[in-house]
Protein backbone atom coordinates (compact mmCIF):
# COMPACT_ATOMS: atom_id res chain seq x y z
CA UNK A 1 0.00 0.00 0.00
CA UNK A 2 1.53 3.33 -1.14
CA UNK A 3 -0.64 5.97 1.20
CA UNK A 4 1.49 8.56 2.36
CA UNK A 5 4.11 9.40 -0.79
CA UNK A 6 7.18 11.82 -1.09
CA UNK A 7 7.75 13.64 -4.02
CA UNK A 8 11.03 15.38 -4.58
CA UNK A 9 10.34 17.84 -7.04
CA UNK A 10 12.69 20.76 -8.76
CA UNK A 11 10.97 22.52 -11.45
CA UNK A 12 12.57 19.95 -14.24
CA UNK A 13 11.07 17.48 -16.56
CA UNK A 14 12.21 14.41 -14.67
CA UNK A 15 10.23 16.10 -11.77
CA UNK A 16 6.86 16.65 -13.60
CA UNK A 17 7.24 12.79 -15.10
CA UNK A 18 7.97 11.90 -11.33
CA UNK A 19 4.50 14.04 -10.17
CA UNK A 20 2.62 11.89 -12.99
CA UNK A 21 4.37 8.45 -11.36
CA UNK A 22 3.32 9.24 -8.06
CA UNK A 23 -0.30 10.52 -8.76
CA UNK A 24 -0.34 7.06 -10.27
CA UNK A 25 0.67 5.55 -7.16
CA UNK A 26 -1.47 7.71 -5.34
CA UNK A 27 -4.99 6.27 -6.90
CA UNK A 28 -3.88 2.41 -6.11
CA UNK A 29 -4.60 3.15 -2.61
CA UNK A 30 -7.69 5.02 -1.23
CA UNK A 31 -7.19 7.87 0.95
CA UNK A 32 -3.35 8.38 -0.17
CA UNK A 33 -1.36 11.69 0.19
CA UNK A 34 1.61 12.91 -1.77
CA UNK A 35 4.05 15.50 0.50
CA UNK A 36 5.91 17.41 -2.42
CA UNK A 37 9.62 18.09 -1.09
CA UNK A 38 11.48 21.00 -2.57
CA UNK A 39 15.53 21.29 -1.51
CA UNK A 40 16.74 25.44 -1.92
CA UNK A 41 20.32 24.93 -2.72
CA UNK A 42 22.07 27.15 -0.78
CA UNK A 43 24.62 28.09 -3.82
CA UNK A 44 21.72 27.75 -6.42
CA UNK A 45 19.58 30.49 -4.07
CA UNK A 46 22.54 32.68 -4.42
CA UNK A 47 22.46 32.58 -8.00
CA UNK A 48 18.77 32.81 -8.17
CA UNK A 49 18.74 36.03 -5.72
CA UNK A 50 20.98 37.69 -8.22
CA UNK A 51 18.45 36.73 -11.30
CA UNK A 52 15.91 37.46 -10.09
CA UNK A 53 16.64 40.54 -7.73
CA UNK A 54 15.76 40.25 -4.47
CA UNK A 55 15.26 36.96 -2.51
CA UNK A 56 11.10 37.61 -2.62
CA UNK A 57 11.40 37.19 -6.24
CA UNK A 58 13.08 33.69 -5.97
CA UNK A 59 10.85 33.03 -3.03
CA UNK A 60 7.63 33.94 -5.08
CA UNK A 61 9.60 31.34 -8.62
CA UNK A 62 9.65 28.30 -6.35
CA UNK A 63 6.09 29.39 -4.91
CA UNK A 64 4.52 29.03 -8.58
CA UNK A 65 6.65 26.03 -9.37
CA UNK A 66 5.06 24.28 -6.01
CA UNK A 67 1.92 25.42 -7.04
CA UNK A 68 1.72 24.28 -10.65
CA UNK A 69 2.83 20.62 -8.63
CA UNK A 70 -0.05 21.24 -6.25
CA UNK A 71 -2.56 22.22 -8.78
CA UNK A 72 -1.80 18.69 -10.66
CA UNK A 73 -2.12 16.57 -7.34
CA UNK A 74 -5.46 18.05 -6.19
CA UNK A 75 -7.06 17.76 -9.96
CA UNK A 76 -7.12 14.19 -9.10
CA UNK A 77 -8.68 14.84 -5.98
CA UNK A 78 -5.62 13.67 -4.22
CA UNK A 79 -4.34 15.19 -0.50
CA UNK A 80 -1.28 17.31 -1.00
CA UNK A 81 1.19 18.98 1.65
CA UNK A 82 4.54 20.89 0.32
CA UNK A 83 7.35 21.21 2.22
CA UNK A 84 10.25 23.75 1.70
CA UNK A 85 13.94 23.18 3.42
CA UNK A 86 17.38 24.72 3.12
CA UNK A 87 20.16 22.70 1.72
CA UNK A 88 23.54 24.18 2.44
CA UNK A 89 25.47 21.94 1.14
CA UNK A 90 23.63 20.25 -1.73
CA UNK A 91 19.67 18.99 -2.17
CA UNK A 92 20.64 15.51 -1.73
CA UNK A 93 21.43 14.98 2.31
CA UNK A 94 17.82 17.11 3.14
CA UNK A 95 15.83 14.65 0.96
CA UNK A 96 17.64 11.59 2.64
CA UNK A 97 17.05 13.19 6.22
CA UNK A 98 13.18 14.25 5.79
CA UNK A 99 12.73 11.05 3.74
CA UNK A 100 13.89 9.31 6.99
CA UNK A 101 12.48 10.96 9.58
CA UNK A 102 9.46 10.07 8.38
CA UNK A 103 7.10 6.99 7.94
CA UNK A 104 6.82 7.31 4.41
CA UNK A 105 5.75 4.21 1.98
CA UNK A 106 7.95 5.23 -1.03
CA UNK A 107 9.91 8.68 -2.05
CA UNK A 108 9.20 8.88 -5.96
CA UNK A 109 12.24 11.62 -7.69
CA UNK A 110 12.99 12.36 -11.13
CA UNK A 111 16.49 10.60 -12.15
CA UNK A 112 17.77 14.12 -13.25
CA UNK A 113 16.80 17.22 -11.91
CA UNK A 114 18.14 20.88 -13.03
CA UNK A 115 21.50 20.77 -12.02
CA UNK A 116 23.59 18.77 -15.13
CA UNK A 117 26.91 19.43 -12.37
CA UNK A 118 25.96 17.39 -10.30
CA UNK A 119 25.08 14.50 -12.58
CA UNK A 120 28.85 14.58 -13.78
CA UNK A 121 30.30 15.72 -10.77
CA UNK A 122 30.23 12.42 -7.98
CA UNK A 123 26.97 11.22 -9.31
CA UNK A 124 23.59 12.78 -9.09
CA UNK A 125 21.59 13.94 -5.95
CA UNK A 126 18.89 10.60 -6.98
CA UNK A 127 21.85 8.36 -7.32
CA UNK A 128 22.95 8.94 -3.61
CA UNK A 129 19.14 9.21 -2.26
CA UNK A 130 18.83 5.67 -3.81
CA UNK A 131 21.34 4.61 -1.74
CA UNK A 132 20.59 5.91 1.75
CA UNK A 133 16.99 6.83 1.51
CA UNK A 134 15.21 3.56 4.45
CA UNK A 135 12.05 3.44 2.12
CA UNK A 136 11.28 2.20 -1.05
CA UNK A 137 12.18 4.69 -3.72
CA UNK A 138 11.17 5.33 -7.60
CA UNK A 139 13.50 7.12 -9.93
CA UNK A 140 11.46 8.18 -12.80
CA UNK A 141 13.60 8.77 -16.32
Amino acid sequence: MMKRILLAVDGSEHSNRAAEKAIGLARITEDSEIELLYVVDGSRSKTDILHYGDSDAASAKRRRMLAAFEEMITAENISVTSTVLQGKNGVAEPIISHANDGAYDVLVIGSRGLNTMQTMVLGSVSHKVMKYVKAPVMMVK
